[in-house]
């Protein structure tokens, strides 16, 4: 069986149901924006938000990818650093839960944290704090986890660590890995194109962009964009929400439709249909199947709060495929 080791900022994701939005302007944020905070900022913003509807999940865009590839059948293991605090703690038994073999690095920095605040109209606000996430160095990768995967998944958002990204890239060329690489987020893109081309151009054989991310690379729309990126990768894939997505290799291409979802929250929606994806490379199957996959369970993410699907929603997916 092929498996596959996810690289990422280790977050707790704390999701919280707005009953209205004048929340967000009494804890100073602008609605839809996803904001850096520190410690103190969010202290006391989880003091305000006390009284709240909140659930916790282990989060980051590659942690979500992870647990997706994990209950889709596939050996699934996890690098990131967390605090020796209750969060890590969550966070770590969160991942053995989903049967995801964890390699995480402890700090004595606290275990970072995203508030995601859902309007009611499923917008999200996040009030992010990295804590010991960002503290991952390339001292912290060792070979020997990479020898025994065939995946590594990088998420982008460690892209501004760029001697880790390298690090991470060496070792997963000296253990033969393909290497995949979600874009996370146009902003990123924009600081970090050159690096980008450089280590796409050299190192990505799989790259998932959205629509802002791949407009941020490439100055084009979709349609345009998925030719630049195929011509820099071995399998580009630009996601378009309710619109659906492209794929493209070498001359091959495929448009994959949107399925029909009773939408209430988008977070995770890009990060599940790169598990979908990577679980059908993994099982060798067509890229059509590959993408079909990752539209379904992408769609049906987005009918629940959070990045975690249920038991039951997992049952319809696994009648599925």
């Amino acid at each position: 069986m092929k498996n596959i080791l996810g690289i990422g900022n280790a977050l707790v994701d704390i999701m919280t149901l707005l009953e209205n939005d004048n929340h967000l302007q009494q804890i100073g944020l602008k609605k839809g924006s996803m904001e850096l905070v520190d410690k103190d900022q969010v202290a006391q913003i989880l003091t305000k938000s006390k009284l709240l509807k909140q659930t916790l999940t282990s989060g980051g865009s590659v942690a979500n990818t992870i647990h997706g590839t994990s209950r889709l059948g596939i050996e699934s293991g996890y690098i990131g650093k967390i605090g020796k605090d209750k969060f890590g703690t969550f966070f770590a038994e969160d991942l053995k839960k989903s049967k995801i073999y964890p390699h995480l690095i402890h700090s004595q920095t606290e275990t970072g944290k995203a508030i995601a605040f859902i309007s009611q109209d499923a917008e999200r606000t996040f009030a992010t704090y990295l804590g010991a996430a960002v503290e991952m160095t390339p001292n912290d990768l060792d070979p020997q986890i990479f020898s025994t995967y065939d995946i590594l998944h990088i998420e982008g958002y460690l892209l501004f660590n760029h001697d880790l990204i390298l690090k991470a890239l060496e070792l997963a060329k000296k253990f033969n890995l393909l290497v995949s690489l979600d874009m996370a987020s146009f902003n990123v893109v924009e600081e970090n194109r050159d690096f980008l081309r450089e280590i796409i151009k050299k190192h990505v054989n799989i790259i998932f962009a959205n629509e802002e991310e791949a407009k941020a690379y490439t100055n084009t729309e979709p349609e345009d964009a998925i030719h630049i990126f195929a011509e820099e990768t071995n399998i580009a894939i630009v996601k378009m929400g309710k619109k659906g997505s492209i794929i493209k290799r070498d001359k091959d291409m495929y448009k994959i439709p949107a399925i029909n979802a009773n939408t209430i929250d988008t977070t995770g929606a890009g990060d599940l249909y790169a598990a979908g994806f990577l679980t059908g490379i993994l099982k060798n199957k067509s890229l059509q199947v590959c993408g079909n996959i990752g539209s379904f369970v992408a769609g049906k993410i987005t009918e629940t709060i959070g990045a975690k699907l249920t038991n039951a929603q997992w049952q319809d997916i696994y009648s599925h495929f």
